[in-house]
C-alpha cells in the first residue's frame, strides 16, 4: 500500500470514529498496523501518535466527564498529525 493510500486510511478510520462508526479499540488497531508509514517518517512522528492513541484508550474508559482527555480534541490532533505526516512525505518525496 502507498503511503498516501495508507494515510487516506487513517483519516477514514478516524472519521469513523468521529461518526459513530466504528470504536476507539479498532482505530488504535488500524493505527498500530501502519508500520511502513511510521517507519518512512521521522521517530518523533510515531512517539506522537502513540501518544495521542494512549490518551484515546485511556479516555474511552471513562465517560467524558470524568476524563481530562477530550476524545474531539484527541481526533482532531490525530487530523492535523496526518497533515503533518503528508507535508514530511512530501517534502522527502521532492527532495
Amino acid at each position: 500500500m502507498q503511503h498516501q493510500d495508507t494515510i487516506q486510511l487513517l483519516r477514514d478510520a478516524v472519521s469513523a470514529l468521529q461518526n459513530n462508526g466504528s470504536s476507539v479499540a479498532s482505530l488504535c488497531q488500524t493505527w498500530r498496523a501502519q508500520a511502513a508509514l511510521l517507519s518512512s517518517l521521522p521517530p518523533r512522528f510515531a512517539e506522537v501518535a502513540e501518544n495521542f492513541l494512549e490518551r484515546l484508550e485511556t479516555g474511552s474508559l471513562f465517560t467524558e466527564e470524568s476524563c481530562s482527555f477530550s476524545q474531539q480534541d484527541l481526533l482532531d490532533h490525530l487530523h492535523g498529525w496526518l497533515d503533518q505526516a503528508q507535508l514530511a512525505l512530501n517534502r522527502t518525496a521532492n527532495a
